[in-house]
């Protein structure tokens, strides 16, 4: 199979913005993380001389983290586009089109995968974007605490996903797929 350039550009964006989206999340939950960060803030507040309260160690701990958070939507709405975009290729583009009947077990079974994990992608955008304007759609807090629990649920899917599409490509490229990653890079197998 023959990627075009345009499958191509796709494909290497998509997964730099889900790079993005993943380092987002990875730095909240570690580095970044307001409950680890806000005790920080008190002990060496305390030690210098000056007492928070864990409420406001919360709010600056949360405060150093803003602007990272804010690459995590700007990268959700680079996400969306994507999905719109790839949905415009799959009608529009006919490189990455093979009759479903014609393909192997496995070929199958990679396809079906493939869509989960677009199925996957379009729902933590949409969950994201619900999320994000749940004031404006007039959704309570609980409600989008709600969703929110289930995006981050979701998200599962993709930890998992990049790995194992890694490793799949990788095992591909030596065992009969050769040129598997050249085709996706430059087009040529």
């Amino acid at each position: 199979m023959k990627y075009s350039l345009k499958f191509r550009i796709w494909h290497w964006l998509n997964a730099a913005v889900v790079l993005g989206l993943l380092g987002t999340v990875f730095l909240r939950k570690t580095f970044l993380s307001w409950r680890t960060n806000s005790e920080i803030l008190m002990n060496k507040l305390s030690s210098m001389g000056t007492e928070i309260t864990e409420a406001q160690a919360k709010v600056l701990a949360k405060a150093v983290r803003a602007s990272m958070w804010d690459w995590h939507i700007i990268l959700g709405y680079a996400l969306a586009f994507l999905i719109i975009y790839r949905v415009y290729l799959y009608f529009k583009d006919d490189s990455t089109k093979e009759p479903f009947w014609t393909l192997s077990f496995h070929q199958k079974s990679v396809k079906s995968l493939y869509f989960v994990v677009y199925a996957t992608l379009l729902f933590m955008s949409i969950s994201g974007f619900i999320i994000y304007f749940h004031e404006v759609l007039g959704l309570s807090t609980d409600a989008a605490h709600d969703i929110k629990d289930i995006h981050e649920l979701v998200f599962n899917i993709i930890m998992i996903f990049v790995p194992v599409h890694i490793a799949g490509v990788v095992i591909a490229e030596n065992s009969g797929e050769d040129g598997i990653i050249s085709r996706m890079i430059h087009g040529k197998g």
